[in-house]
C-alpha cells in the first residue's frame, strides 16, 4: 500500500521559508534606512595602508 504524502509538512516548510525571506527583507530595509547613502561598512573592506 502506498504512503500518503504529508502535505502539512510541505506547507509548514514553505511557510517557514517565506517567513525567513520576509524577515531578511525587513532587516535589509532597516539597514538601508539607517545607511541612506548606501554605504555598507560591513560589506566593503577598508584598507588604510
Amino acid at each position: 500500500m502506498a504512503r500518503k504524502t504529508n502535505y502539512s509538512y510541505e506547507k509548514r516548510q514553505k511557510e517557514l521559508a517565506k517567513k525567513k525571506k520576509k524577515e531578511e527583507k525587513r532587516l535589509r530595509k532597516l539597514e538601508k534606512k539607517n545607511n541612506p547613502a548606501g554605504k555598507d561598512e560591513d560589506l566593503i573592506p577598508q584598507d588604510d595602508e
